[in-house]
């Protein structure tokens, strides 16, 4: 039968099972450790930790848990293979004003958004407003009015979002 290694009780078998001291808060106290996590997959769905024993420090340190979205970010990590590189290196040296300038341009800035103008006026809008408010139908109302349905029809859901009808 298990001890505990700090009074000397006997301990349960399914206790003697994980830990070699008892539930008693002197020998919990003395031989009570904590555990250290470490979070090896943290996004916005779900989160992934880890107690770091012997073994997770190990597959830490192989690269298991590496971000796959990072790559090779911020290493100097040669882009060409051994017999690449052993054929660059036999190549003749081409003075510096002979070599191609390899940077990439500077992507273009977006412009400044402007809100879109409507395809309607302000009067258009406000007769579109009236004549649907007396129960015409977009069809009639477009003809009325010289726009496409599809218009009237945008008008009249805009200003329901906005609160105006």
């Amino acid at each position: 039968m298990a001890q505990c290694i700090t009074c000397g009780s006997e301990l349960h078998p399914d206790r003697a099972k994980k830990y070699n001291y008892c539930m008693a808060p002197e020998c919990q106290e003395k031989n009570l450790k904590g555990l250290t996590m470490v979070a090896v997959g943290v996004n916005k769905s779900a989160e992934q930790y880890l107690i770091l024993d012997e073994q997770t420090k190990d597959e830490l340190a192989s690269g298991k848990f590496a971000d796959q979205r990072r790559g090779s970010f911020g290493t100097s990590v040669p882009s060409s293979g051994p017999a690449e590189a052993a054929a660059v290196k036999s190549a003749p040296a081409r003075p510096a004003s002979a070599q191609p300038d390899r940077r990439r341009p500077a992507p273009p800035r977006p412009a400044a958004r402007q809100a879109p103008r409507p395809a309607w006026t302000k009067s258009q809008e406000k007769l579109a407003l009236l004549y649907n408010e007396q129960g015409q139908r977009p069809e009639e109302i477009a003809r009325k009015l010289g726009l496409s349905t599809y218009t009237v029809t945008q008008i009249i859901l805009g200003s329901r979002n906005r609160g105006k009808l």
